[in-house]
């Protein structure tokens, strides 16, 4: 094993067999990948091997059809059989709502380039024949559905990697990783260590253990997963032996369940409402290549509406029952990108469609580990959306919600109700009593709108129970004036001698005079947005910056990268620290003189102006600002 590389990777499942080829792809061969065990011991081999592009985020879906796209380089670069079958598939729909919902993904699919077609359920019956069409009311037809062979593509990942220079070292497992002094890793293991610029944790099940190597609790949880495999079917015999393909995929949105063919007979799994998380707290290291106890009464009731939709599965037996674990972010997306605060740190965790999402990962994430940028939009899956906020016991709510929901569906503006509320405002009980209904970012509550008495939030593709109440919130701040919470923003304080030459590089903007603000947009190196901020001048008090709340973690990542070592600059994330509060509509100027001695007339406080002064009993930071076109005043 080499005493130094570029690149350490950490875990040899699909994940990180991409993230290494990857690497080496793009020129980077001085790459090692450390596994404790053989290639895909842990979540991998047991997997479905089910591949599809569609994702309720259409930046996750182009990496996935570029993963799907990947196989067919990888198995002629590296001579190693991936074992595709691109079948294509049908997504079912039992409900009208549930129709509505793939009427959106035909949209999205027209702009991703990715083809789909409504078809009738009898249509769909034609193609899939073991479905009921009575059970549905319509689907969708979908040309690049699949599977493969998890260890195939695994294998194919690592020889192609091989061939372009980088290493693969088995039965090597990582007990420690420490940072030195001049940045750089040591990567310690059971048979000695190994020293790197970079580290990419892809430990998969034992992600949240490399994590804790190095300070860090990753928001990951494994779930307990099942699928079954019956005996083999005479109408599987009958339609191969007919057409000569395959069964084709399906996805049976409503009855949570996808089926594809397994040799001569099918497979069928389900995400159960009664699901069960594994190994809460610590993955042991010496799980590998085991199952997880069946436990079919768990998933009794998704089969049963499986034998209803599908009742050629009432006249077979069940061979198997697969019941192995999957790791889930509280969301359900991968967890990837640079860790803030630990420089050379990477993650690509948390990724349990491995066999749909593992080569856009391992793409992402080189293109940033390189060029320094992944090379699309791919905040969905930005390890930086979750904080410390984003505990243990968080995770497992959220992931166990997230499970049951898999195949449910989330309508416009549904908020979900898992994990909290986690972290409130001092005037969250107040709001509460005028009716808020609240929503989330980053873990804060957020007031959204308010109902009165008797009204409660009632989603659907259509107008939901809160349009006529919002109509008459904006018709009073239209005419008169209204309140909203604005804690949710992030906000920074930005202080030292260098401050104002440091934000001027940072932010396209011209700097304000002291008592002013001004907007701020941030850009990359290539011209590209990425942030887009209000930049006020405190004087003597140094900057106040406010931006958007959920990318707090993400825009700190970029300003600590990004601070002079010289130290004359420090950036401090207030978050709760403050509560923020905004009145907007014409009568706002009014409501503000009878709260303050302080004189807010249009002379002495112009727009975007910026000061303190006492509101009531409290000392505020208050700034002439408007979001709604409308007289505005933003108080902190």
């Amino acid at each position: 094993m080499k005493s130094h590389a570029k690149v350490v990777v950490i875990g040899g499942g699909v994940v990180g067999c991409s993230v290494l080829f990857h690497l080496a792809r793009h020129g980077w061969t001085d790459v090692v990948l450390l596994e404790r065990d053989e290639l895909t011991s842990g979540s991998t081999w047991h997997a479905a091997g089910g591949m599809h592009t569609i994702n309720g985020d259409p930046n996750v879906a182009k990496l996935q059809k570029y993963t799907i796209n990947l196989y067919k380089e990888i198995e002629e670069l590296s001579g190693q059989a991936t074992g595709v079958h691109l079948t294509g598939g049908v997504l079912l729909a039992a409900t009208e709502a549930r129709l509505d919902w793939l009427r959106g993904v035909v949209a999205k699919g027209r702009y991703l380039g990715i083809e789909l077609e409504e078809i009738s359920p009898s249509e769909a019956a034609e193609l899939m024949p073991l479905l009921d069409p009575k059970q549905f009311v319509g689907a969708v037809r979908n040309k690049e559905d699949g599977h493969l062979d998890p260890s195939g593509v695994t294998h194919a990942y690592a020889k192609a990697a091989r061939k372009l220079g980088a290493e693969v070292e088995r039965f090597t497992k990582v007990e420690d990783i420490v940072r030195r002094p001049d940045g750089l890793w040591r990567v310690i293991t059971n048979k000695g260590e190994v020293v790197a610029e970079h580290v990419v944790n892809a430990g998969g099940l034992w992600a949240r253990e490399v994590g804790r190597m190095v300070g860090l609790e990753l928001p990951v949880l494994a779930m307990e997963h099942m699928y079954l495999i019956t005996e083999d079917m005479p109408e599987v015999a009958a339609w191969n032996a007919k057409t000569g393909t395959e069964i084709i995929h399906a996805v049976d949105f409503d009855g949570e369940l996808y089926l594809r063919q397994e040799r001569g007979g099918m497979l069928m799994g389900t995400y159960e409402k009664a699901n069960k998380p594994w190994s809460e707290f610590q993955t042991p290291w010496n799980f590998g290549h085991e199952l997880l106890a069946p436990d079919i009464d768990r998933i009794a009731p998704s089969l049963e509406v499986g034998f209803r939709h599908f009742p050629a599965f009432q006249n077979t037996g069940i061979k198997q029952i697969i019941n192995g674990p999957f790791t889930f972010a509280p969301d359900g997306n991968p967890l990837v990108g640079p860790v803030r605060g630990l420089p050379g740190f990477w993650v690509a965790c948390g990724v349990m469609a491995g066999f749909s999402q593992g080569g856009g990962v391992g793409l992402a994430l080189s293109n940033w580990m390189i060029e320094g940028d992944p090379g699309a939009d791919i905040w969905a899956m930005d390890v930086a959306r979750y904080g410390d906020w984003a505990t243990m016991a968080y995770t497992n709510a959220k992931v166990r919600e997230n499970y049951s929901r898999r195949f449910s569906i989330r309508f416009p503006n549904e908020e979900l109700p898992a994990g909290r509320p986690l972290k409130t405002t001092p005037v969250y009980d107040l709001l509460s009593a005028k009716g808020a209904q609240w929503g989330v970012a980053y873990g804060l509550e957020v007031p959204l709108w308010y109902a009165p008495e008797g009204v409660k939030d009632e989603f659907s593709w259509r107008r939901s129970s809160d349009f006529t109440q919002l109509a008459k919130e904006v018709a009073t701040v239209r005419d008169g004036v209204g309140l909203s919470e604005i804690s949710s923003f992030a906000k920074y304080e930005v202080t030292g001698e260098g401050a104002a030459a440091w934000l001027d590089r940072m932010l396209a903007c011209k700097l304000p005079k002291p008592g002013r603000m001004t907007l701020a947009p941030m850009l990359k190196h290539d011209g590209r947005l990425i942030g887009d901020f209000t930049l006020a001048n405190l004087g003597s008090e140094g900057w106040f910056l406010a931006g958007s709340g959920i990318a707090e973690q993400y825009h700190m990542r970029w300003f600590e990268k990004h601070l002079p070592d010289d130290g004359s600059v420090r950036i401090d994330a207030l978050g709760q620290k403050l509560t923020g509060l905004s009145i907007a509509g014409p009568k706002a100027r009014d409501v503000l003189a009878k709260a303050t001695r302080s004189d807010v007339s249009n002379a002495a406080f112009p727009f975007m102006a910026i000061g303190r002064m006492d509101i009531g009993m409290a000392s505020c930071l208050v700034g002439r600002v408007s979001y709604t076109g409308e007289i505005g005043r933003a108080h902190v």
